[in-house]
């Protein structure tokens, strides 16, 4: 007598199931991950919109105090831009957790019905890592790094203004602390995917 090996019905339901709410955990991830990096460029978009719109910018109007607040609205935009790259490190990390349970139900199903293997492209060793440099989350990371780094360019240079005469050594300060702060942050997003 042949033994059947098929996985009963309820076995196949609950593994398409569990399949189904992995992938919809992934791709919430990768909503997430768009909607996050919109965010920090839509906010700093609008505040620098509404600091060119205004009237700050003659002379006798631009003050000790207000090139200190430049500074800390700026600094703060480096925090914030700080806060979005964790946020996409961690996002891509919860995208590569549903694709390796993905992978998970596929290998499953191989050792099963071996002839399913040649059907999946990815699959448990060949996924791609979590940090890849040439991934979209990446390139988001890199993006959002970029400005944030701009950002706290800005604040330094703002802040020596405010209590300095300005000379060649400001800017070179205050470029060097911006590319500082961008590198910084792209080693946030490495780190917040371990």
């Amino acid at each position: 007598m042949v033994k059947d090996l098929t996985p009963p019905v309820e076995l196949d339901e609950l593994l398409a199931a569990e399949y189904s709410y992995i992938a919809q955990t992934a791709n919430q991830a990768n909503e997430d991950r768009a909607r996050v990096a919109s965010f920090y460029l839509i906010a700093v978009g609008s505040l620098l919109a509404a600091l060119f719109s205004t009237q700050l910018f003659e002379p006798e109007k631009f003050t000790q105090a207000v090139k200190l607040l430049f500074c800390l609205l700026f600094t703060f935009l480096t925090l914030l831009g700080s806060s979005t790259v964790m946020q996409l490190g961690r996002l891509r990390s919860s995208w590569h957790q549903s694709m390796l349970a993905m992978n998970h139900i596929k290998d499953f199903a191989i050792r099963e019905r071996p002839e399913l293997e040649k059907a999946f492209l990815w699959k448990t060793s060949t996924l791609p890592p979590k940090y890849k440099r040439s991934s979209i989350s990446y390139f988001q990371a890199m993006e959002v790094a970029l400005i944030s780094g701009l950002m706290f360019g800005a604040a330094t240079f703002f802040f020596q203004q405010a209590f300095f005469s300005m000379t060649a050594w400001n800017w070179i300060i205050a470029i060097s602390l911006g590319i500082g702060a961008l590198f910084g942050q792209l080693q946030i997003y490495k780190a917040a995917l371990k």
